[in-house]
């Protein structure tokens, strides 16, 4: 299969059920034995293209940060680590020590909605070094060959910093805003931060410090899984044969812009007429660091019009293509952690990795593929 690089290839993974409607809007759900849940995995391709920096420089030139790239990617069993170079000015320092701290964060409310001097903010991971003066040797400091040419061009005034993920950290998330709300929104956000001062406690000055925003991006394994599928049976009053529905898809993982292909098989030997068939795919997220807030968004919905009549069969594909384009005016949609400047595009699944707690990992995001029957009289 051949990939457009301009895509984020990312998985949506599936929950499967299947739901029965009378025409009056009563729903009959699975059971959960009857639901299909399958791990998620997707596959990520940098969009940063070759030999390109990204830097940012303080106000008072002290301190100014280089990167290679600012998308760092989670395997499940390993995370790329966080390499880069700052470069400093010894004269705008005055003595001052620098350091570099990575950071991830919690963010559930704007900054201007802080009640009694309290953030709606939490710090799930902070790590400082100090990189000026440094404390071991600059070479012994290289881990990445972008790195070692970023040290070539800018100097001796520049030095390394490296940090390594721990294991228990999420990945890039925010929730899409509506048009009128201002401001940083409910988000997990990852920032290196470059700062100089008299120590690593003492009270830093804005215009010594210089803040770039990273993602932590995930990868899943290559192996593939069964194709999903599920089936149910309904039994009505007056009808002495049932409504049998089955319904599966073509594989187990979908990539951000792939189209999703549902096969459903409908046996009708009940006396009921099936009026339409609705078929979508719903995301959840659900906010599980301060609540059991959950928000299910249907991304992709069709309303079919196909019908089926009593002792009737129906056997017949439904393609979705779930996409952020389509839903960029829905507030609560989760999204892959933005950058500024760039397009993102819908939440991956989020994979948890075993002896985690779920309740660290701010938002966690699944998909489940409904398929609805309207049932008459």
């Amino acid at each position: 299969m051949i990939y457009n690089q301009k895509l984020l290839l990312q998985s949506l993974s599936c929950f499967f059920s299947v739901m029965v409607m009378s025409s009056g809007g009563v729903a009959t759900r699975l059971t959960h034995s009857d639901v299909f849940v399958f791990q998620p995995r997707c596959r990520y391709l940098n969009m940063s293209p070759k030999n390109v920096v990204f830097k940012k420089i303080c106000k008072d030139k002290s301190v100014g940060v280089y990167m290679g790239k600012r998308d760092f990617v989670d395997r499940v069993d390993s995370v790329e680590p966080v390499d880069g170079v700052v470069l400093i000015d010894p004269e705008a320092l005055q003595g001052r020590k620098v350091f570099v701290t990575l950071s991830c964060t919690f963010r559930y409310g704007r900054d201007d909605m802080d009640v009694m001097g309290i953030a709606f903010r939490r710090e799930l991971y902070m790590s400082t070094r100090q990189v000026y003066p440094p404390l071991q040797d600059r070479d012994k400091g290289v881990h990445t060959k972008t790195q070692a040419r970023l040290l070539r061009k800018l100097g001796d005034n520049a030095f390394p910093f490296f940090f390594e993920f721990p294991d228990n950290l999420p990945c890039s998330v925010a929730m899409q805003p509506a048009q009128h709300d201002v401001g940083k929104q409910c988000a997990v956000e990852f920032e290196i931060k470059a700062f100089s001062a008299e120590s690593q406690d003492a009270k830093v000055r804005k215009r010594s410090t210089v803040k770039l925003m990273i993602r932590k991006v995930q990868f899943a394994p290559e192996s593939e899984g069964v194709a999903p599928s599920v089936e149910t049976t309904r039994d009505f009053v007056m009808s002495d044969k049932p409504l049998h529905v089955k319904a599966s898809l073509d594989k187990e993982i979908y990539y951000h812009g792939e189209v999703i292909k549902v096969h459903v098989s409908v046996t009708n030997s009940s006396s009921k007429n099936i009026k339409n068939i609705i078929v979508s795919v719903d995301q959840v997220a659900m906010v599980v660091l301060y609540s059991n807030d959950s928000y299910v968004k249907a991304v992709a919905i069709e309303e079919f019009g196909d019908s089926v009549p009593a002792g009737a069969t129906l056997q017949k594909t439904y393609a979705l293509l779930p996409l952020l384009v389509n839903n960029r005016e829905r507030r609560g949609i989760a999204l892959d952690g933005k950058l500024k400047h760039e397009d993102t595009n819908l939440a991956s699944s989020s994979i948890v990795k075993e002896g985690v707690l779920k309740e660290v990992m701010g938002i966690m995001v699944s998909y489940k593929v409904t398929v609805k029957l309207i049932v008459g009289g």
